[in-house]
């Protein structure tokens, strides 16, 4: 999987929960830290050694899956996708 496919993914989740009532503001800024985090990740430009995308990315899975299912599915792709790349 690409690089663009990660960035893909974070752009639809970030969608998907600003058009989902009742998500609140911190689990919007989560998601938008994660996509920041995300860009910085595969911008070859940007120190990331003490970056946790990955850990982040698995506890907003955890927090989406009682309440966000299908953004918990996204979240869950992503991580597989990180995952590949080798994040």
């Amino acid at each position: 999987m690409s690089e663009q496919r990660v960035r893909e993914l974070i752009d639809e989740l970030v969608l998907e929960l600003a058009k989902t009532e009742g998500v609140d503001e911190q689990t919007m800024n989560d998601a938008r830290k994660l996509a920041t985090d995300i860009d910085d990740l595969v911008n070859p430009e940007v120190d990331t050694s003490e970056y946790t995308v990955l850990d982040d990315a698995i506890a907003l899975e955890a927090s989406f899956a009682a309440t966000h299912p299908l953004a918990e599915r996204i979240i869950r792709e992503l991580i597989n996708n990180l995952s590949r790349i080798g994040i």
